[in-house]
């Protein structure tokens, strides 16, 4: 019984952003389980060499399908080929976001509130959150229809705390001229929070479940005066590992969680308890 708690054999999993880095991850973690996947972005799958080697690896239980989920047309055009080509849809991964970088050089004009534009607001907004809004509600439905499905949305853990704008601090930079992390981040990832309990409340009768996680930072090469400052935040004394999210992933996506609505899991190294 337990191991067919984690099978998702012919289930299908639609995953926005499914070319970056985490969506790639997010992906191994439901193939892994037996699932189909159908990875969205704006650019195609097999565009970069990580989409090459997930289909070269689960061939064709994994696809990639080019949609613009800022656009509400595209993302019901998105929904009908999926259908036509899955007749089916158990899961949709919301997990499509803009993340600046804050690196060592980055636009101080770009990066602090009092100058932050207002386009890159819209845009930040547009791909994290209404992405993820206009992809439930075209297809939470179906799920609805079918009487069962799974919808995660992935947060962060900075939709539970500020950042810590001490860890991108620069020296010899007055304090107004420092780089800090976007105010976009924290909001999209705050509201995907409460898109999540909505959600949940909303489609609970229909057996459509609707969880969050909020992961803590994935290494992926930064500075490594960042990596050591970010390190002692975190209790276990480190970041993530870029497959570490694999297993929290599956659970709520499978019969594991069967009991889970409207939850928020926090995957952070501890990060959050201090």
């Amino acid at each position: 019984m337990s191991n067919n708690l984690f099978d998702l054999t012919d289930r299908v999993a639609v995953i926005t952003g499914g070319c970056g880095l985490l969506g790639i991850q997010h992906a191994r973690a439901i193939l892994g389980a037996g699932g189909r996947v159908a990875a969205v972005d704006v650019r195609p799958l097999d565009a970069n060499e990580s989409g090459r080697k997930l289909q070269g690896e689960f061939g064709e239980r994994v696809s990639g399908f080019v949609a613009d989920i800022t656009n509400p047309a595209a993302v019901a055009d998105l929904r009908d080929r999926l259908l036509r080509r899955f007749r089916r849809i158990d899961i949709l991964i919301n997990n499509a976001a803009n993340n600046p970088k804050v690196e060592a050089g980055s636009s101080v004009e770009f990066s602090r509130l009092e100058n932050f534009p207002l386009a890159q607001w819209q845009a930040d907004i547009a791909v994290g959150l209404t992405g993820a809004f206009l992809c439930s509600q075209a297809i939470g439905p179906v799920m609805a229809s079918a009487g069962k499905g799974v919808i995660l949305n992935i947060a962060s853990d900075l939709a539970v705390i500020a950042p810590d704008q001490r860890l991108y601090r620069q020296d010899g930079l007055a304090p107004e001229r420092q780089p800090v992390k976007p105010v976009t981040y924290s909001v999209v990832k705050t509201a995907l929070l409460g898109l999540t309990r909505y959600l949940a409340t909303y489609w609970a009768d229909k057996g459509v479940r609707v969880n969050a996680i909020s992961p803590g930072g994935v290494f992926n090469g930064q500075n490594e005066l960042f990596v050591a400052k970010l390190a002692e935040l975190i209790p276990m004394k480190r970041m993530a590992h870029v497959d570490e999210y694999q297993g929290a992933i599956l659970f709520l996506c499978c019969d594991a969680s069967s009991y889970m609505t409207g939850t928020n899991l926090v995957v952070d190294g501890g990060r959050t308890c201090w």
